[in-house]
């Protein structure tokens, strides 16, 4: 699989702001203590909405103890609103920045399907292909299309919600799974619906594009997706690992998915389970460069971005599907979630915004999604006309599985998922 680059190849392009200097930065911007917030070098929009947003995400971070977050706005038009918040590591007080690396759950899936759209494109395969073509015991597989996997409309159980399952990951989170195990757990229940009848959202879909590409190039995904999507778009700090490790420097994350439901430190946490639908590790300046890229089809033909984009309700207002992409009243992109991060990658054509949220905490807040929350509170200020939603409380004992979209009405993961 996708192998990680030493930390001395990150790119040189970031300013390096004293740390001291950046303290004292946050704190005259934004009247907040200076363990609360680091300014980075950029702050170009106008000083009255950054005061709301400084206020708005500061609100949530102390109400929901929020240990650190990382979040990027950018409009052209309008300026730059680009900020690290709280603490990298709780043990030591490192502060958060905006060049560490972070596990960014089901935006993944956003890498993946591009490398299925790809391989559309280069005429290997077709989205109306029936999965059984390239990956043999599928239920039902003759009859599953790619473009049904892609569009989370397939009917295959999502094995992130098998309770015996998540009560296995709970009690060893460094256990090691792979694909063929992962479908196994999936396919021991019966689908949960035909193929095509409706939309619901499931990680057998993404691991089983990921087998499908594996197959057809003859490359392992990590490998594939780090030549022909990481590579070109110049990437270099995301990558597809296989193993637990995570490249310094990186943000710890915290999560209560554990036997007991105390705090954890899952950084070193193996998302071996997550693969194709969740384990990819990124940056806040890889994912601004990926957002617009993904909403643009940088890396597919216009015909095929075309079909991605023909996105489906999901059953709440302002959400659709598409191909491995999300609609949010206007954002197109993903959220994941995975137990210790969250994140968000999204852009707004209608205003060529790209927002990017990442935090190192999946506690949810009274049942809410920590990432939605502040995705919500910043277009809500910045881009009232287009809001990314925030779901609404749900019981907290629920048990979800890893790596969903954060959308009402949508089952989470271990707590939340890779959404």
């Amino acid at each position: 699989m996708g192998r990680y680059r030493p930390s001395h190849a990150r790119r040189s392009h970031r300013a390096a702001v004293p740390a001291v200097a950046a303290v004292l930065l946050a704190a005259l911007c934004t009247g907040t203590t200076p363990d609360r917030a680091v300014a980075s070098a950029r702050q170009d929009l106008d000083p009255a909405t950054v005061r709301k947003l400084d206020a708005a995400i500061t609100k949530i971070m102390d109400k929901a103890d929020v240990p650190g977050l990382n979040v990027g706005l950018w409009i052209p038009r309008r300026g730059t609103y680009e900020k690290s918040f709280g603490v990298a590591d709780t043990r030591t007080g490192t502060p958060m920045k905006s060049d560490l690396y972070t596990r960014i759950g089901s935006i993944t899936k956003t890498f993946t399907i591009t490398g299925v759209l790809q391989l559309v494109d280069a005429g290997k395969v077709a989205l109306d292909d029936p999965i059984s073509r390239y990956v043999t015991g599928v239920p039902g597989g003759d009859e599953i299309t790619l473009r049904q996997l892609a569009g989370m409309r397939s009917g295959l159980f999502n094995y992130t919600e098998d309770k015996a399952w998540l009560a296995q990951l709970r009690a060893d989170p460094h256990q090691a799974y792979t694909p063929r195990g992962l479908l196994d757990i999936a396919f021991s229940h019966p689908p949960n619906f035909a193929p095509g009848t409706k939309w619901q959202y499931s990680n057998t879909n993404t691991v089983l594009l990921g087998m499908m590409i594996e197959k057809v190039s003859g490359q392992s995904l990590g490998d594939y997706l780090e030549e022909h999507v990481f590579t070109p778009l110049k990437l270099n700090d995301t990558s597809l690992p296989d193993d637990s490790a995570i490249p310094d420097p990186h943000a710890h994350g915290y999560t209560d998915f554990t036997p007991d439901d105390s705090v954890a430190d899952a950084t070193d946490w193996n998302p071996s389970w997550a693969w194709a639908a969740g384990g990819a590790v990124s940056d806040l300046d890889d994912l601004h460069a990926w957002a617009p890229a993904l909403a643009d089809g940088t890396l597919l033909t216009k015909e095929t971005q075309a079909e991605r984009l023909e996105t489906r309700s999901v059953g709440v207002p302002g959400a659709s599907y598409g191909l491995g992409i999300l609609d949010f009243n206007g954002w197109l992109g993903h959220n994941g979630e995975l137990p210790g991060y969250e994140s968000i990658a999204a852009q707004l054509p209608a205003e060529d915004a790209t927002l990017v949220v990442l935090v190192n905490t999946d506690i949810d807040y009274k049942g809410m999604n920590l990432s939605s929350m502040i995705g919500n509170a910043v277009t809500s200020i910045v881009t009232p006309d287009h809001v990314w939603p925030v779901p609404p409380a749900q019981p907290s004992a629920a048990p979800s599985g890893p790596t969903n979209p954060s959308t009402p009405n949508t089952p989470n993961t271990p707590n939340s998922g890779g959404g």
